[in-house]
Formats: structure tokens, C-alpha cells, sequence
């Protein structure tokens, strides 16, 4: 196989890559982009949902992030072993790494 033809669902748009681009503009903060994934996910796990709240931090391109949820939800955020968290870390990064960030999540036990 050659090249890919009109209309093949592999061709990307190229009005849908800036559509992207544009939606992922952060004006220079790194941090937004990965605090957004992280708070809709985190609030998504959970059962108190205004409880949940991310700071971060930035240096250089490296954006730690601190999720704090209610004692309730600990062990749904952290899943079983540990797996829910690493899926969480791993959507996060993936945002992190479309606006340049090197991203770290770190959950917070209260």
C-alpha cells in the first residue's frame, strides 16, 4: 500500500489538527492543561466530587500536580493496586506531553 487516498479515516484534517491546537492553547502556563485532565478525572472517580482539589506546581517544563480527595474516595482514585492512579498518571502525562509538559501526580492523603 502507497498512499492513502481521499476520504481514507487515516488522513488527518488539517482544519481538525489547528481545531487542537487551538483548544489546547495555554497562554504560556504549562500546568493548565494537565490540572483540567486531572481535576475532570479525579472528580469523575469520585463520590464527593467538590472535594476534590489539584494545585500545582511549576519548574521549568516539569508540573507536579497534588490531588487531594475526601477520605472516602482515597481508595477509589488509587484503585486496586495502585492501578486507577497509574492510569490517572498516564492520561495526565499524555496531556502534559501535547503542550510540552513533563507532568507528576502525586495523591495526597489528608
Amino acid at each position: 500500500m502507497s498512499d492513502y487516498e481521499d476520504g481514507d479515516v487515516n488522513v488527518v484534517d488539517e482544519a481538525g489538527a489547528d481545531l487542537v491546537d487551538e483548544d489546547l492553547d495555554t497562554g504560556g502556563d504549562l500546568a493548565e492543561v494537565p490540572v483540567k485532565v486531572t481535576t475532570f478525572l479525579a472528580r469523575s472517580l469520585a463520590d464527593e466530587p467538590d472535594e476534590v482539589v489539584v494545585e500545582s506546581s511549576t519548574r521549568g517544563a516539569q508540573v507536579k500536580l497534588s490531588l487531594t480527595v475526601a477520605p472516602g474516595d482515597m481508595g477509589r482514585v488509587i484503585g486496586r493496586r495502585g492501578r486507577t492512579a497509574q492510569a490517572l498518571r498516564t492520561v495526565v502525562a499524555a496531556a502534559g506531553a501535547k503542550v510540552g509538559a513533563q507532568t507528576n501526580v502525586d495523591i495526597v492523603d489528608v
